[in-house]
């Protein structure tokens, strides 16, 4: 019995190299180069996605300067406009956002520029849709 289970481990062992062997005979060899090829790693073969700057970014000093004035004929900003983004500005557009019925967050939305005078008329709308072209009536016929 013991003969035969060491005839079977050697017979695998014979097949296990044939089969390696016969392997790296179907493969073509490597061609070495003498010209030193520059190596690029695998960071730089990938693209960089652009990072977006996330929440709420702050505006301009001109565009501050420009809601601090609409606040001011509001009645909401006390003071000279800076042109900086302070507390006094924070809180002038809460004061402004309460009395208008929006939800006083102290930070610039869509809604409150619109009310301000400074936004556009799509504002807090959503998607903009594209605008319908009345299609010929398919019961009216012209007659000849």
């Amino acid at each position: 019995m013991r003969k035969k289970i060491w005839l079977c481990f050697l017979g695998a062992l014979l097949m296990a190299c044939a089969a390696l062997s016969a392997n790296a005979a179907v493969r073509p060899p490597v061609p070495q180069t003498s010209a030193k090829k520059k190596s690029v790693s695998s960071k730089s073969k990938k693209k960089r996605r652009a990072v977006r700057p996330k929440g709420q970014t702050v505006p301009t000093p001109d565009r501050i300067k420009e809601i601090q004035v609409a606040l001011q004929k509001d009645g909401s900003y006390q003071g000279e406009p800076t042109g900086k983004w302070d507390n006094n500005t924070i809180e002038a557009i809460k004061k402004y956002q309460e009395k208008n019925g929006f939800s006083s967050t102290g930070k610039i939305d869509a809604l409150s520029l619109k009310k301000l005078g400074l936004g556009s008329d799509t504002a807090g709308r959503g998607a903009p849709t594209p605008a319908s072209t009345p299609s010929p009536s398919p019961t009216s016929k012209t007659s000849e």
